[in-house]
């Protein structure tokens, strides 16, 4: 069984109650809860972890490599300004998929650029909760084409 790392950034903790008009009303724990139950619908283990710190969530992708076979990564403010986030997840070489629930190129203009698309397998944004299940669907996809059984 394949195994995925669902990694969320800064605030990410305080979803259905932070800007529910950009973010919605579904917090982390049902996030986290689809997750699963999607993980476990196509064969996939599924760990969750939040981090509002930078070092964290960089010890945790770094610790992903030999733990996880891939990474679904909400890095939050994060995205627009780590460039050691960026380099954790070369470094690793797992296939990753960024995730936001907002459109980020609908937002300002200092949204528009990511550090993490360089090195992701992809992006989505835009799409809500729903995205991480999609970032599941494609991780899934890349990693059985990988590994075909």
């Amino acid at each position: 069984m394949n195994s995925i790392l669902v990694l969320n950034g800064p605030n990410l903790n305080l979803l259905g109650t932070r800007q529910p008009e950009v973010y919605g009303s579904t917090t982390l724990a049902m996030i986290e809860s689809a997750c699963a139950e999607h993980g476990a619908r196509l064969g996939l283990g599924i760990t969750c972890l939040q981090s509002n710190h930078e070092g964290a969530l960089i010890d945790a992708i770094h610790g992903a490599r030999g733990t996880h076979d891939g990474i679904v990564l909400n890095a939050g403010a994060y995205t627009h300004t780590s460039v050691a986030l960026m380099d954790a997840i070369a470094s690793v070489a797992l296939p990753l998929v960024e995730v936001h629930l907002s459109n980020i190129h609908a937002r300002e203009a200092f949204r528009h650029r990511s550090y993490i698309a360089p090195v992701a397998l992809g992006q989505i944004c835009g799409f809500g909760a729903q995205g991480y299940l999609l970032a599941l669907d494609a991780l899934h996809a890349a990693l059985s084409k990988a590994h075909p059984e």
